[in-house]
């Protein structure tokens, strides 16, 4: 039986699909009483005897052999609906796995991002700087033909990725077509950091802006965006552009050692309202920065970025650009399970600084931007009228 394992971490995280696995979640006591084989003995709890009973008696008398495990699971999962919230959820071994590999940031592998296309092709999207893919020679859009001989087409992203993780051995072969020519490539794998942004600086009409897209906040974001800003400001930039379309969120922590970066001690960042508690949280650090900034939002910028974003336009003054954001106004906590799958619960409501709960409503760009079908059609920096406006204000101020 599983066993809850009691090492909670508040996160913040998105879920869009309210129809992602849905199975268990429970507290501590019916997995404490649950965690041998066989008949289980009763509790003073009149509520948890209900379900032992229930329990013990399919055990005895359904006419098949019941999986134990399994039965749990489905029994828990009434809690689950019960509780009828989107992100309250189960993760089993294979979602807990990718969740943690995004939101850890650290990973083993060769350092390649892939995704399909609709004839079933898996090809690279995106490599890694410093990584072993890039050393060894594979480029961007590279078909993915066979990894360690195995055949991939049309096995999936999620299979093919399984087959560098779940190898024995760390050296790894990879054939791939490029310009219809096949190439090999032999590639070792290593502990990798996973680069939660993407940075660049732009001179435009004798300013430097600094652009800094964060597409996760994972637990080594924080690091990488302070590393980022103090080379930029090295550089001697102006202003700061921070893009968080399509981020759908992350660690809570490192979103708020983000935003403590920026606003002056004291500052409110946001608060947090459980069914205990109401706190308000501000900045504790003598960090900040007085540059004017820009944060550019999307209907898929959440959870994370909606915090990040409303704390820098209420505690900061940055000016918001874009469309409105997704409204997830939700805290989420997890614990893991020892048997490697995790439960993930919503445990409070988060308020802007000015007070307001952005939950089901999103946030309100200042100034709305939608994306031209030129962008849509060939996305391009300089098609991107959302970055191009928000250049526009930094070098018109």
């Amino acid at each position: 039986m599983k066993k809850i394992k009691l090492n909670f971490i508040q996160i913040v995280l998105l879920i869009t699909v309210p129809t992602i696995i849905m199975s268990i979640i429970s507290g501590s006591l019916i997995y404490s009483r649950l965690n041998y084989a066989g008949k289980v003995s009763h509790t003073n709890n009149k509520y948890v005897n209900e379900f032992i009973n229930t329990y013990n008696r399919l055990l005895d008398d359904y006419y098949e052999d019941l999986d134990e495990n399994e039965l749990v699971d489905a029994a828990i999962s009434g809690m689950l609906t019960y509780a009828g919230d989107d992100y309250t959820i189960y993760m089993n071994e294979d979602a807990t796995e990718a969740l943690n590999e995004k939101l850890e940031g650290i990973y083993e592998g060769v350092g390649i991002r892939i995704t399909s296309n609709e004839k079933g092709e898996i090809y690279i999207f995106e490599i890694f700087e410093d990584s072993p893919a890039k050393e060894a020679g594979l480029m961007v859009n590279d078909i993915i033909v066979s990894i360690n001989g195995e055949d991939v087409f049309n096995k999936g992203i999620e299979e093919a990725s399984k087959i560098i993780k779940n190898s024995k051995d760390k050296n790894i072969n990879m054939c791939i077509k490029r310009d219809d020519v096949e190439q090999c490539f032999d590639i070792t794998r290593k502990t990798l950091i996973v680069p939660a942004i993407n940075s660049s600086i732009k001179e435009v009409n004798g300013k430097k802006i600094g652009y800094i897209n964060i597409k996760t906040f994972s637990s080594t974001v924080d690091t990488q965006v302070e590393a980022t800003l103090s080379s930029m400001e090295n550089d001697g930039i102006d202003s700061l552009i921070i893009d968080v379309r399509g981020n759908t969120g992350g660690y809570l922590t490192n979103c708020t050692n983000i935003i403590e970066m920026f606003l002056e001690k004291d500052k409110l960042m946001y608060s947090i309202k459980s069914k205990k508690e109401s706190i308000d949280y501000r900045d504790s650090t003598e960090n900040k920065k007085n540059y004017p900034v820009v944060v550019l939002i999307n209907g898929g910028s959440a959870s994370a970025s909606e915090i990040l974003a409303a704390s820098l336009k209420y505690s900061y003054g940055a000016t918001i650009v874009g469309v409105k954001s997704y409204g997830k106004g939700k805290v989420q906590t997890t614990g893991e399970l020892e048997d490697g799958t995790m439960i993930k619960y919503t445990s409070a409501l988060w308020y802007t600084p000015n007070g307001d709960s952005i939950d089901e409503v999103g946030l309100v760009p200042d100034i709305e931007v939608k994306l031209s079908e030129t962008f849509i059609d060939n996305p391009t920096e300089e098609n991107d009228n959302q970055l191009n406006e928000a250049i526009r204000i930094l070098t018109s101020e």
